[in-house]
């Protein structure tokens, strides 16, 4: 992730990392039930966002995506998440927003097995494809969810066209990430060109890095019981570990993560 910023500009070998990185994590990780691979999010004060028990171990990352998905009502809806990670945002959102179905795909092959084990909830399935070559059909959607994953992917413009597609007339793109300094005017220019209207931005700085100080005690001795010493700098990033280079670039405000709120042009039908 942030150790290999030089990298990005190369959208193959940008791939071929993630597709690597991401079923390594899932195999070591698993067996720790850990369901949610996002930085965070806490207001101050707390939210106090009420969760049943078994849910409050996620709390920060939960509140990541309860503050994404609340522009829109996702009660009887048909739901996309793209890039679902370990499922953890969307069995949460299917139990507690009751939309209709809620379909979560993702790359990793092993993580969706994963989560096919881990998350049986009615209503929810998992599916592998590719972000940028969505396995559905046209304005099959009344929102499509996405928190902290297209920093990953080669072609925004790609994604962000297939998130058009599958939207229909009205629908919701909700949606949250966060680029470094030098990365910002690539990404502000295909925001601007994706056939959606903006509906609110919000930077989400200091939620984001209050969320990492709630996870950074228990990410560290995950990555510390998990992962070689090899990789251990590049899993603190990836976990915002306090201390860690991404942790202190949110600090410095030299990255920004925003959240977003977008909808199809048209009439919903």
């Amino acid at each position: 992730m942030p150790l290999i910023d030089p990298l990005f500009s190369f959208a193959p070998l940008r791939r071929a990392i993630w597709a690597h990185w991401y079923p390594f994590v899932t195999r070591r990780l698993r067996d720790d039930g850990v369901i949610f691979l996002n930085y965070g999010f806490e207001t101050d004060p707390p939210w106090g966002l009420r969760l049943d028990a078994a849910d409050e171990a996620n709390r920060a990352c939960i509140q990541l995506y309860h503050h994404v998905a609340t522009p829109a009502d996702l009660r009887g809806k048909h739901v996309l998440e793209i890039s679902c990670g370990h499922g953890g945002g969307a069995s949460y959102l299917t139990r507690t927003r009751a939309p209709a179905y809620y379909a979560a795909l993702d790359l990793n092959p092993t993580g969706i097995a994963f989560c096919r084990a881990r998350h049986r909830v009615d209503g929810l399935t998992f599916v592998q494809g590719d972000a940028e070559n969505l396995p559905f059909a046209e304005a099959t959607f009344d929102a499509v969810i996405n928190v902290e994953a297209s920093h990953c992917y080669p072609s925004l413009d790609r994604f962000f066209a297939e998130v058009a597609r599958v939207l229909r007339p009205g629908g919701h793109f909700l949606y949250a990430d966060f680029r470094f300094e030098s990365y910002l005017p690539a990404w502000e220019k295909a925001l601007a060109a994706a056939p959606l209207r903006l509906q609110a931005m919000r930077v989400i700085n200091a939620g984001v890095l209050r969320g990492m100080k709630l996870n950074s005690a228990r990410s560290a001795e995950l990555i510390a019981r998990h992962l070689p010493r090899w990789v251990q700098s590049l899993g603190r990033d990836f976990a915002g570990v306090e201390g860690s280079r991404i942790y202190n670039a949110l600090e410095k405000n030299e990255l920004s993560y925003r959240s977003y709120h977008f909808t199809k042009p048209g009439a919903a039908v």
